[in-house]
């Protein structure tokens, strides 16, 4: 008889930090379900995101291309439009392919790109056709112009949500996937991806979860001594347009950690109740659970993504399948997103499952195999890029608007604090790994990057000494039509 090829649920978060699952390493969070999944399946401790942004991210992990194959390498950038997906290879196998939530496709939105369906809902104020956006308003939430959460100003700033929390996106991507595995085709195999659109600031939880962790139970901040020295330019422009290069203050970064790690938990406790849907199918369903980016979170002064920092570029990866996957395994073997279109192709049945020379099968490498690869990552094309190598013990840093690189070794507590790119007692095994990293970038015939037998060098980029340079403004077009509503408060409000 002809084996039955696996269901395949994909749990996606956005912009959650490698280190925020409690059964690995975090005393403070509480994370059950994530914890169960870590200790029925095997957990990737070393996966990195092939870049640190949103829509690259994902562009890499349906098409498994590294950023300088697909040419995505930024949120403004479009996806290529003829490179197939993993969810078309799948839906050609003949699975049932159906999308929840945020995916950010660019520059349509709205592209299937293999999924039979949709249910279309992305961050922001919410279209006319946003499912997400229909469904608060008939539950009388109409007047909600910020349904996930206040940005500009108050991007960095934690707060209560605006809606209770059985109509807050995170509970609609659980009930909608839910309702997916009541009414599917059983007949046909699935493909489900949820993906949920927090941690992503603004760090915006419904009560009483913004009550689950309080500022005093959090730790500061990682700002080892010298942390400066670790910075790239990107790490600046990110702090001055996200409104956090203007001082320190403590207990407002701890109580960002709160509001964060409460998403976090609110997703777990969603993720739970769809794993409770699969029911009896659970033990046939390929499950993994990934996120597309980090958060650096007040780590080196910092905020956001846009850096190879760990807290910003490694992310959580946890996969349950019992035919593949050991139970409570643990591998260290440096993995990244693309691997996971292997992943589903292989336990699909896909003779031809290899994208790229890069992705592989994870349930190879967590029986062994590849244990000296590398993950590559980059963000941002030319004189603005910025490229990663990691391996099990080290990672190479280039910062190409700063000229530089940095190197670490892996650490005793597991963070980076130390950077030994000048020391010569470690050129050699630094050399070793850039080496790698160039030898794929000229194997892939990206040469632009490279000159010879160094990295090109480009004018520095600008940085004016404004604080109110490149500040950001993520407001509903609509906006102004309010402030005119204000009558004799519009022209102070306005600034006109």
């Amino acid at each position: 008889m002809p084996r039955r090829p696996p269901n395949i649920l994909l749990l996606f978060t956005d912009q959650q930090r490698h280190d925020t699952v409690g059964a690995l390493g975090n005393d403070v969070i509480r994370t059950p379900t994530l914890d169960r999944l870590a200790r029925e399946g095997t957990a990737f401790t070393r996966c990195y995101t092939p870049s640190p942004v949103c829509v690259s991210a994902r562009c890499s992990l349906v098409t498994g291309l590294l950023p300088h194959r697909t040419g995505c390498t930024d949120n403004g950038q479009p996806n290529p439009q003829d490179v197939l997906s993993f969810m078309e290879r799948l839906a050609a196998l003949g699975y049932r392919t159906h999308g929840i939530g945020k995916m950010h496709f660019a520059p349509d939105l709205r592209r299937l790109w293999g999924f039979e369906s949709r249910e279309f809902s992305e961050e922001g104020i919410g279209s006319p056709d946003d499912r997400f956006r229909q469904h608060i308003d008939a539950h009388g939430f109409r007047h909600v112009q910020d349904p996930h959460g206040v940005r500009s100003e108050m991007y960095y700033v934690p707060q209560p949500s605006q809606l209770p929390a059985h109509l807050h996106h995170t509970a609609w991507v659980g009930d909608r996937s839910i309702e997916f595995l009541k009414t599917r085709d059983r007949n046909r195999p699935f493909f489900l991806w949820s993906s949920f659109i927090k941690p992503h600031p603004p760090f915006e939880v419904p009560t009483p979860w913004n009550k689950l962790y309080r500022a005093a139970e959090m730790a500061p901040p990682f700002r080892p001594e010298g942390f400066g020295a670790l910075l790239t330019y990107w790490n600046r422009f990110q702090n001055r347009y996200k409104y956090r290069d203007r001082g320190y203050d403590e207990m407002l970064a701890r109580t960002m950690r709160a509001h964060y790690y409460a998403c976090i938990s609110f997703i777990d406790f969603h993720v739970g109740r769809i794993l409770e849907a699969l029911g009896a199918d659970a033990d046939h369903t390929l499950i993994a659970f990934t996120s597309d980016h980090g958060e650096l979170l007040g780590d080196y002064g910092s905020y956001g993504k846009r850096c190879m920092l760990d807290a910003a570029a490694r992310i959580p990866m946890l996969l349950r399948w019992p035919e593949r996957f050991a139970a409570g395994a643990r591998c260290a073997t440096p993995c990244s997103l693309i691997d996971l279109f292997p992943t589903f192709l292989s336990a699909a049945g896909d003779g031809h499952p290899r994208a790229c020379d890069e992705g592989t099968d994870l349930g190879s490498v967590a029986s062994g195999a590849e244990s000296d690869r590398i993950a590559i990552g980059q963000f941002q094309k030319g004189g603005q890029a910025v490229y990663l190598a990691a391996s099990r013990e080290a990672k190479y840093v280039y910062s190409a608007p700063d000229r530089r690189e940095w190197y670490f070794e892996t650490e005793g507590d597991g963070r980076e604090s130390l950077d030994r790119a000048n020391n010569p007692f470690y050129r050699t095994r630094m050399y070793a790994l850039r080496e790698r990293l160039w030898a794929q970038l000229r194997k892939d015939g990206c040469r632009e990057p490279l000159d010879g037998d160094g990295w090109r060098t480009y004018p520095p980029p600008e940085f004016p000494d404004s604080p109110d340079w490149n500040l950001l403004f993520q407001d509903d077009p609509k906006l102004q039509q309010y402030i005119d509503a204000l009558g004799p408060y519009a022209k102070r409000v306005s600034g006109r």
